[in-house]
């Protein structure tokens, strides 16, 4: 009896743009605002650089996926052009080194053989994509989607710094953006663990102590530039 599978794999590629998006969002605006506090600035000075470093960073996150997303795309479409062209000239060969790729993962030669003439009869490129090449429809590359997942959730990620640095008294406001940062951060961790099946404690571990090390630096030179408000 057929039975429905829910695997986190299909997942992947809003999964990896989306944490990757809210941790820098919530790192980088958070150490920028403590290492601007720590230079002793004003609380305007302060929130202008936070708003600037999030439109900035939103847009920085934007291009970098979809040049960096993009490229993969024209690596893949470029592939299977390729592909299509070898399809079209020798199908025979074509249809040998499919098999030959079934028996590298343990089919029988016969076997093998007899399901490479079915895959190619029924999409030779679809099954040259998948199993020579590993294109699918999981893994295929959407720089668009990648883009805007990459800004929107780096904006979600800075607003928490930002808005703790507008309430936040100003001799204390360093402390109380590196902690809700902190906390952010392993909320995020978790999040994205339990999305992806990960290990919860490794993965909190993992974001929280690579967001204590950035606000460090950063802190450390806001006081090495230490300007008298």
């Amino acid at each position: 009896m057929p039975h429905s599978e829910t695997h986190r794999v299909d997942r992947i590629g809003w999964l990896r743009a989306a944490v990757l998006g809210a941790n820098d969002g919530l790192v980088s605006t958070a150490s920028l605002v403590v290492g601007v506090a720590a230079a002793a600035t004003s609380h305007g000075g302060i929130l202008i650089a936070g708003v600037a470093g999030l439109a900035a960073g939103a847009m920085s996150m934007a291009a970098g996926e979809y040049v960096s997303v993009s490229s993969q795309s024209d690596t893949e479409t470029a592939d299977l052009a390729r592909e299509a062209v070898e399809l079209a000239g020798d199908h025979e060969a074509e249809t040998r080194e499919l098999a030959g790729i079934y028996v590298g993962r343990g089919v029988a030669p016969d076997l093998a053989t007899e399901v490479a003439r079915q895959m190619m009869a029924h999409d030779a490129l679809g099954a040259h994509a998948r199993d020579e090449l590993g294109i699918s429809e999981i893994t295929t590359a959407r720089p668009i989607q990648a883009a805007l997942t990459s800004a929107i959730t780096f904006s979600a990620g800075a607003a928490l710094p930002l808005v703790v640095a507008a309430v936040a008294p100003l001799d204390t406001l360093a402390i109380w953006v590196a902690v809700s940062a902190l906390l952010g951060l392993a909320v995020l961790g978790a999040l994205g663990a339990r999305a992806g099946g990960a290990p919860i404690g490794r993965s909190v571990l993992r974001v929280v102590f690579w967001g204590a090390l950035a606000m460090a630096i950063t802190a450390g030179v806001g006081r090495l530039f230490h300007i008298a408000a």
